[in-house]
């Protein structure tokens, strides 16, 4: 998805629900609060990652932020950051799906910036319905170990797979992972360059290095 310019005098946030039991779930109460809060001249757009930009008066962020996250809204910025975690709805149940992991890696990323936005999904088994594998990053909960996949490219003609980075890992080190990963990107991205690209020209091997991670423990 191309990201828009803001207007001058405005600035634009992102808008998400929690990661919970159900998926990403919004109350008819907290559509409200977005109105109100925006005011009816706030340009809003649905976001195909989870999230709602909305655009407001730069003077207005402070006070607009603060009655979104009484509503139980989470903002973040907009842009050229990491999006908000794109989550399954956790239909095996909270304990056997990792909604905990989920929203400890949604904790760690969300709004980090990058040099282009990187879109990280998470699947708490292997039916994968937040679709990790055509996501920059995607994590997936295999019974009681983790698999990391980088690389996915949704869009365009040249649509492409995540590839595996890791696998068999335990809870504990799929963040610092996924941190490492995002932070050798950062430091040694040409430009803008896509994350996808970023993968196959440092190839996995180099990722799997920097991130201190193999695709099997075992191996």
């Amino acid at each position: 998805m191309m990201e828009t310019k803001e207007t001058p005098g405005k600035t634009k946030i992102a808008v998400s629900t929690p990661i919970q039991v159900g998926g990403n779930v919004i109350t008819p109460e907290q559509l409200t609060v977005i109105a109100s809060a925006a005011g009816p001249e706030a340009h809003i757009e649905i976001t195909p990652f989870r999230q709602i930009y909305v655009e407001i008066a730069a003077e207005e962020k402070e006070k607009v932020t603060e009655q979104l996250q009484q509503a139980g809204l989470q903002v973040y910025p907009a842009g050229a950051v990491v999006k908000g975690l794109i989550a399954c709805q956790f239909c095996k149940g909270a304990e056997d799906a990792g909604l905990a992991t989920a929203q400890a890696i949604h904790q760690a990323i969300a709004g980090m910036a990058a040099p282009v936005p990187i879109k990280v999904a998470y699947a708490g088994c292997a039916l994968g319905t937040s679709e990790p594998l055509l996501k920059d990053i995607g994590v997936v909960k295999m019974k009681d170990t983790f698999s990391i996949y980088v690389g996915g490219e949704p869009k365009g003609i040249k649509t492409a797979i995540a590839e595996p980075l890791a696998e068999g890992l335990k809870e504990e080190q799929v963040i610092p992972a996924i941190m490492k990963v995002i932070d050798f990107y950062k430091s040694d991205a040409k430009g803008k360059e896509k994350f996808a690209k970023f993968v196959r020209r440092m190839t996995l091997e180099k990722i799997r290095e920097a991130a201190g991670v193999a695709v099997s423990p075992n191996a």
